[in-house]
């Protein structure tokens, strides 16, 4: 059955309800990943131009404590430690969120990465700029979990031909 609107009733036990997994929906996407409709390539866009724009914003603020650096007078020294650690953690922080991508991020690993992924800032943002420009970021590993788990239902699902309670019985 469906409401006034015309939407289906999902409800269990309702004949509508749709069997099997669900794909799991991404942030900014929904699941408008798994068939690449209702505004996909917008929101990539969308997501493209924002990241981009965030990474670029963020490069204004760090100059501006730069400048707050060099006006406190601290010596080049120590201008040189914080643009090296800039560099470094937004190094590390878009190798691992571009690894995170493509695999599940152990969530220990995660938390103690916490830190490091905070100062490099810069890099993830621009991890997701650049993986967005292919597909929605994070979209290649659902789509592997997604299809696995649809053909593992399928399998599971196979019944047999007709009424197993009528077949002969062997003598």
């Amino acid at each position: 059955m469906s409401d006034e609107t015309g939407t289906p009733d999902t409800r269990a036990g309702s004949p509508a309800a749709p069997t099997g997994p669900r794909p799991e929906p991404l942030r900014f996407f929904g699941t408008t990943w798994v068939n690449h409709d209702n505004g996909y390539t917008a929101r990539r866009v969308g997501v493209a131009v924002g990241s981009l724009a965030a990474a670029v914003a963020s490069c204004l603020v760090l100059r501006f404590a730069f400048e707050g650096l060099s006006i406190a007078g601290t010596g080049s020294l120590v201008t040189l430690l914080v643009v090296v650690m800039f560099a470094v953690c937004s190094s590390l922080a878009f190798a691992h969120t571009w690894g995170g991508f493509s695999r599940r991020p152990d969530p220990d690993r995660q938390a103690s990465l916490r830190g490091l992924l905070a100062i490099g800032f810069v890099g993830s943002l621009l991890a997701h700029f650049f993986r967005s420009l292919t597909e929605a970021p994070g979209e290649k590993l659902l789509r592997e979990e997604y299809e696995t788990a649809r053909k593992e239902h399928e399998r599971l699902s196979v019944r047999r031909s007709g009424n197993p309670s009528k077949k002969r019985r062997r003598r």
